[in-house]
């Protein structure tokens, strides 16, 4: 049976070529016994050529680069691109070629057109006839290029043409050069306000390293340059921020490109800024100086600029806003009312404006005056100051003062003033104002009242007998005299009842610390008393015990331990020192020269006075000292049974407890155990012996004497051993039984083999023949991309031979002899398959008009053998595996 298979299939993007693979065997037909090696062999080497050449893998690469790039003539063109291979590819670039306007070629399957770059990346080998193209990337990720200088009939379709041992593809993109540098774009905001920051943007789709540009401005401000070079994007971008003023409205604004380098003008754009802003406004008066006498007549007028236009106008007199209406206000006869400030407002949509205020100035006499006194309250000793009030325009040029109704010589300013008042100076003060229009009058006087806090306040103690700590204290504040009168006291205990308002004040349970006190008497004004001393006994307070050295105490050191108090009223005192409750020694120091485990303990210290007793809290004395008294318990005490469970404590005295312990038995090894308890479950009879442990802290070590484990036979191990004797005979009856009825079966294999030997051989070849498939009318194409559909399939059969004459009259011979006992059928059949290499996607991104489909092809199996056969029909099975 023949089937044709086809092999060798070829990609656009990535190429596979795999060629007819002829098979040729010997095969030994020799009989093994109760199966045949072809039915071994067959099948393993047909599944391992399957898997080879039927593993085949592809991944599509991806770019990115620009779609289109601007540039002009003389210029350069910097190509940002990125490449990469889908998961698992892995794939390296080994040959990159540049077209200019490429098409493709279907009869040569290639692309053609202008070469501007042509290289092979593995020999660094460059076909390319002009320097003036560039690759700058590298063999697994970067494809990005360089043309320096551009030209313009270099604008069109770009092709970059990149390879690797297994891959192709082809990418594209548009070139547009122009004679001359293009205009670069301006963005402004859709609308532009006054003190609003501004940003302008302008760009240009351009930016190459090798040729540098610049954009500048015509308005001052904050400027941003920025270059982007990516494989999304390529320009040049400035950025200026600025503050527009009202001024700027109507004025251009233009952004230039220059060549840095030939210091020339490119190209320039500009634009016209709109600037929107509140209106303006200015006052016009007539009279200029805005200065006239009562009666007069004055006009004013508001002068007003604003985008967009402005709203009505409204008139302001000291905020206050006026009926009259538009843009020009007349006061035919003013009085000494109309003077004051005036502003003109004016609203657009942009805001509301008011304008810097006009004072008009109307003049008349000055009106009667009066006598303003500065504080209110005058204390004595401060800084008085007394001040003429009369109104008048223009002000008054002189002042007379009177006191008590009589002039006072030398004052002839609005205000003179007293540095410190005393109580002589009260009385009655009046002022007489002049201008250039004439003298005024007298209004009213003004009394002077000299004022002052209370004096010679003092704390006075109610009890002056010696105060004890929680007695109770009366104390009273007085004074000698006041302006005006006391109204309230204040005092500084913050242990004294709410009586702070009061004369008097009384302190329940003085503490032993109570502060000095002092108390204020205030009217108007206030003044303090000088502070007066409790003088409180107590008993000793803070009791502590201090403990050197400071640090951890060990055994053997020499150890202070001191009474210490902070203070104590009277000072007089008396030590005395427990030990757990016990009473020791009535001094101030304890002092061990050498201490010892057993001096640790809780020691209180206790201090007293004629007041009282204190106690200090207790200190926990802590000794620290190696591990001593080391001892071994076992449980249970009297022995284990084999099979229970033994635990080993490792005991001891130490402070800090033992952080490490070590076990040995009787013959000192190391059991590495580390606890303190030693667990033996279950216990064996090995187990018995002495045991001994070692425990150690950061101060030392030190060990235990031995301590003995007795273990006993469970009832189990005593009948196991008995039946261990029996088993033992029993095993060497049977193994002589065995060796018998080997001896025997090795002669059989030996008759068995020398009949195999003695008959004669049978041979095979295996055919090739290559056959081609009709292409497929349809395919699944993509933009791109093109997949035909896989066809993977697998065929094995199986071809059985009848026995010929000499095949039978061998078996006859066979009975007669010593190989009687080998079947007289044998299986002759051969099992083989065809392996259909599957179909693997181009992904070349040109469609290819016919497919070829080579695969790996059938075998023909031609059978020799002795003498002739007989003519009997070959029954052939066959299965076709497709997958």
């Amino acid at each position: 049976m023949e089937q044709p298979l086809k092999a060798g299939t070829s990609f656009g993007g990535w190429e596979h070529s795999g060629d007819s693979l002829p098979f040729a065997c010997q095969c030994d037909n020799r009989l093994l016994p109760r199966h045949s090696t072809m039915h071994l062999l067959g099948p393993s080497l047909l599944l391992l050529g399957y898997l080879v050449f039927s593993d085949s893998t592809y991944n599509a690469w991806t770019f990115k680069h620009p779609k289109t790039l601007y540039a002009w003539d003389g210029a350069c063109v910097w190509i940002p691109c990125t490449y990469s291979s889908l998961k698992g590819s892995g794939h390296i670039l080994d040959n990159l070629t540049v077209y200019h306007n490429f098409t493709y070629d279907k009869m040569a399957k290639n692309y053609i057109g202008t070469i501007l770059y042509s290289k092979n990346l593995t020999t660094e080998e460059s076909t390319s006839s002009q320097e003036r193209v560039r690759f700058l990337g590298n063999r697994r990720n970067n494809c990005t290029l360089l043309i320096n200088p551009v030209r313009v009939d270099d604008s069109g379709l770009l092709g970059l043409r990149v390879m690797s041992r297994t891959d192709k593809w082809m990418a594209s993109l548009n070139l547009s050069i122009s004679e001359r540098a293009p205009q670069p774009h301006i963005e402004l905001p859709q609308e532009i306000r006054e003190d609003q920051e501004v940003t302008a943007t302008c760009s240009l789709n351009f930016a190459c390293y090798d040729y540098q540009i610049h954009l500048q401005w015509s308005l001052e401000g904050s400027v941003t340059t920025s270059t982007i070079l990516s494989p999304e994007t390529v320009a040049t971008q400035s950025r200026l921020s600025f503050q527009p003023s009202w001024t700027h409205n109507g004025k251009n604004l233009t952004c230039q490109l220059w060549d840095p380098m030939k210091k020339q003008l490119l190209s320039e754009k500009t634009v016209l800024l709109e600037v929107k802003y509140a209106p303006k406004l200015k006052i016009q008066v007539s009279p200029e100086e805005a200065t006239v006498t009562e009666g007069e007549s004055v006009t004013m007028r508001c002068q007003v600029m604003s985008n967009p236009p402005h709203k009505n106008v409204s008139w302001f007199k000291d905020r206050i806003q006026l009926k009259e209406q538009g843009t020009t206000v007349t006061l035919p006869e003013v009085t000494r009312t109309m003077s004051g400030q005036y502003t003109c407002q004016v609203s657009n949509e942009v805001g509301t404006r008011r304008s810097d205020a006009v004072d008009l100035q109307v003049h008349y006499a000055p009106e009667p005056s009066s006598v303003q006194i500065s504080p209110s309250s005058i204390k004595e000793g401060v800084t008085v100051e007394l001040a003429c009030i009369s109104a008048a325009n223009p002000p008054p040029a002189n002042y007379t003062w009177y006191f008590n109704g009589q002039e006072m010589l030398g004052k002839n300013g609005r205000t003179f003033q007293i540095p410190q008042v005393l109580v002589k100076h009260a009385g009655r003060y009046s002022c007489l104002a002049e201008n250039s229009l004439g003298p005024g009058s007298v209004d009213q006087e003004a009394d002077l009242d000299v004022q002052y806090p209370p004096k010679g306040v003092t704390t006075v103690i109610q009890n002056p007998t010696p105060i004890r700590e929680g007695d109770s204290v009366t104390l009273s504040c007085t004074f000698n005299s006041s302006n005006p009168r006391v109204t309230r006291y204040n005092w500084n205990s913050p242990g004294s009842q709410d009586q702070t308002s009061q004369e008097k004040l009384t302190i329940q349970k003085v503490t032993w610390d109570a502060a000095p006190v002092k108390c204020e008497a205030c009217n108007q004004w206030c003044s303090w008393s000088p502070s007066v001393n409790l003088n409180v006994h107590y008993a000793p307070k803070d009791v502590s015990i201090q403990i050197s050295p400071h640090t951890e105490v060990r055994s053997g050191e020499q150890v202070l331990l001191r009474c210490e108090f902070s203070s104590s009223h009277p000072e007089d005192v008396h030590y005395f020192w427990k030990k757990d409750g016990n009473l020791l020694e009535k001094r101030k120091t304890l002092t061990f020269d050498s201490i010892s485990p057993e001096d640790s303990g809780t020691y209180h210290c206790l201090v007293n006075n004629s007041i009282g007793q204190t106690s200090s809290e207790a200190c926990e004395l802590r000794v620290l000292y190696a591990p001593r008294r080391l001892r071994v318990s076992i449980s249970p005490k009297d022995g284990v049974v084999e099979g229970k469970m033994a635990v080993l404590t490792c005991e001891s005295d130490a402070n800090p407890a033992p952080s490490h312990y070590n076990w040995f038995d009787g013959n000192n090894q190391d059991l590495h155990h580390y606890g303190q308890t030693l667990r033996l479950e279950p216990v064996k009879l090995q187990h018995s012996g002495s045991y001994w442990c070692r425990g150690a802290n950061r101060l030392g070590q030190s060990q235990s004497p031995p301590t003995t484990l007795t273990v006993y036979y469970s009832a189990a191990t005593i009948s196991r051993r008995a039946a261990l004797g029996v088993g033992f005979c029993l095993a060497i009856f049977l193994l002589a039984i065995w060796g018998v009825k080997l001896q025997r079966s090795w002669k059989r294999i030996q008759r068995q083999q020398g009949l195999q030997e003695s008959s004669s051989g049978q041979s095979f070849f295996v055919r090739n023949i290559k056959a081609r498939r009709t292409p497929q009318a349809e395919r699944p194409h993509s933009l791109g991309c093109y997949n035909p559909v896989m066809e993977d399939a697998v065929s094995y059969a199986t071809l059985s031979f009848p026995l010929g004459e000499t095949d039978t009259q061998r078996l006859r011979d066979a009975e007669s002899s010593e190989m009687r006992e080998i079947p007289p059928s044998r299986d002759d059949s051969v099992t083989y398959a065809v392996v259909q290499n599957r179909q693997v996607a181009d992904y070349e991104n040109v469609t290819p008009e016919v497919l070829d489909d080579e695969g790996i092809h059938y075998s023909e199996l031609v059978h020799f053998g002795n003498g002739k056969r007989a003519l009997a029909q070959e029954g052939v099975e066959y299965v076709t595996l497709k997958h």
